[in-house]
């Protein structure tokens, strides 16, 4: 007898500008905790930070079973590639889905011989994600570390 598979099927799909608002609304959901955490939780500025810099063509939505669960930003620049969110939504974290697209995205650098840069916020328990997946401290801001896996990386 198969057993069903715990981990769900994951799919990167590309976005649209129309997405941008729903992407904005998922994320402050996503960073509400940390940002609360740290007292600098603002919903307003969260969104429009969020929505001043989206780009579709470097979005891709995450997908948990056929279900929109969080989205990923990789920018690509002259050190390398940049990624500049990953969030899933509060009710699909610790389900192996982070894990699961950041390994895509590292296979993804380590073909192309590419370095990928990152902050997270000071106090979010993403810190420890990245740490574990082969990412090194590099400095640290006022509100944010930041972080740098080379190719091959652990």
């Amino acid at each position: 007898m198969d057993r069903p598979s715990l981990t769900p099927e994951i799919a990167l799909t590309p976005t649209t500008v129309a997405d941008g608002e729903d992407l904005a609304t998922l994320r402050v959901h996503a960073m509400q905790q940390s940002l609360e955490r740290i007292g600098r939780f603002d919903p307003v500025r969260a969104r429009e930070r969020f929505l001043s810099g989206f780009d579709p063509a470097q979005t891709f939505v995450i997908e948990a079973d056929g279900q929109r669960v969080g989205f990923v930003v990789l920018r690509r620049d002259p050190q390398g590639l940049h990624l500049d969110h990953l969030y899933l939504h509060p009710s699909a974290q610790n389900r192996g889905i982070g894990g699961t697209v950041l390994a895509r995205l590292c296979r993804q650098a380590d073909e192309e011989g590419a370095s990928i840069r990152l902050g997270a916020l000071k106090q979010s328990d993403s810190n420890r994600f990245y740490q574990r997946h082969g990412f090194e401290l590099t400095h640290e801001g006022e509100f944010d570390l930041y972080y740098l896996r080379r190719p091959g990386g652990r």
